[in-house]
């Protein structure tokens, strides 16, 4: 029997394309004194790369209650195919059977949506890099590519999807593996660069026979390989229809708990994560103990897409109440502004001093080949 123990996950609610909405008077800028959280967790568009500016986002939606954010788009595009649903164009993933593609373009777009920011504005921003196919030995290389093209910006990869509920198997090309060595290679990117990671992994199958979670211990394992790499797994590994697993807190408590899962951190977002939590008094107190005892390692996210307005962007912080109400003063302020603080700050500084070294570097002219023309003369 599975048991609603902790958080689940939607990667994004299912949000139409939204126009470009009115303006309003830019917002001050929150100190850390006023500011009600940092969201981990922001698409700024949505499964057809649509949605607001960053600048509207700022001015409107963070407005002086939220202090930091990130900054990401979604990495795949949802193919309108007329001979599926005519005239009828998809939105979202779920509205379709046509297939999802890889969106290289969304990271060129974030980078410039954050250079249209003034300077004071960009230092409330974290854009991460998304556009990269995990099954691709060269998403790396797109990676580093993004890094050079657009320096000063990037803070880390992601949100990506790697096992993920009706989406996996709508990709086009290679099904994504957390044991794929083009991963590996992404994630070694990462020690080298300083680039944060925020992964969305599914703990099991959609309608999984019982017996242990299908993907807990490959995600185990690929935490292990990559130990001086920090990664979020979004969610805790839930998804709309992955429910949480049988003691689901325990499972959590034991990868806290292991020192070579040390660079393993949870984000909880979506208003489902809050629904679950504050669905009753046991609940709520099995999730309240589990971040007293791990403070350091939680962070909060809204996981919204493309609001409109900042009372819609505030309700998911406002379903946690019961839940930042039952913690700590201490341990709230960490899981809403200070664990992003010191994550993201310290990927700002190594990623930044990684870029001054190598943005400056002379790029080596490939050895030539049959594909460029010159065979080998």
């Amino acid at each position: 029997m599975r048991t609603s123990l902790l958080i689940p996950c939607l990667l994004c609610c299912a949000i139409p394309a939204l126009a470009q909405v009115k303006k309003v008077a830019k917002a001050t800028m929150p100190t850390a004194d006023n500011s009600l959280f940092h969201d981990g967790h922001f698409h700024l568009t949505n499964y057809v790369q649509e949605g607001i500016t960053a600048r509207y986002y700022l001015d409107s939606i963070m407005g002086d209650k939220v202090g930091r954010s990130t900054l990401f788009g979604i990495p795949l595009q949802q193919q309108w195919s007329h001979r599926v649903t005519g005239d009828n164009a998809p939105s979202y993933y779920l509205d379709t059977d046509a297939p999802l593609y890889y969106y290289s373009f969304t990271d060129a777009y974030i980078a410039m949506q954050y250079r249209s920011l003034t300077p004071e504005q960009q230092k409330r921003i974290d854009p991460m890099i998304t556009g990269f196919n995990p099954t691709d030995m060269y998403a790396a290389d797109h990676i580093r590519r993004v890094l050079l093209t657009f320096p000063g910006v990037f803070t880390g990869i992601g949100e990506f999807s790697i096992h993920k509920e009706f989406v996996s198997s709508k990709v086009s090309g290679d099904v994504a593996s957390l044991q794929d060595p083009a991963l590996d290679r992404i994630l070694d990117l990462c020690k080298e660069t300083g680039l944060l990671v925020i992964l969305h992994n599914d703990i099991d199958n959609p309608f999984p026979k019982p017996g242990s979670p299908n993907y807990l211990e490959d995600m185990r394992a690929l935490v292990k390989r990559h130990p001086d790499t920090p990664i979020i797994w979004a969610h805790v590994g839930l998804g709309r229809v992955v429910h949480p697993i049988d003691h689901q807190a325990a499972m959590i408590d034991q990868l806290l708990q292991d020192p070579a899962m040390r660079n393993l951190y949870f984000d909880i977002s979506w208003d489902e994560v809050a629904k679950y939590i504050v669905s009753s008094d046991s609940a709520l107190a099995r999730s309240v103990r589990l971040v007293e005892k791990y403070p350091d390692r939680f962070l909060f996210g809204t996981d919204n897409v493309a609001p409109a307005t900042q009372a819609k962007h505030m309700k998911v912080y406002e379903l946690y109440a019961p839940f930042w109400a039952k913690l700590k003063p201490s341990t709230s302020l960490a899981i809403r502004k200070g664990n992003y603080e010191r994550l993201f700050d310290q990927a700002r500084t190594r990623v930044r001093a990684w870029e001054a070294v190598n943005v400056p570097k002379e790029r080596p002219i490939p050895a030539p080949t049959p594909a460029s023309g010159t065979g080998g003369h």
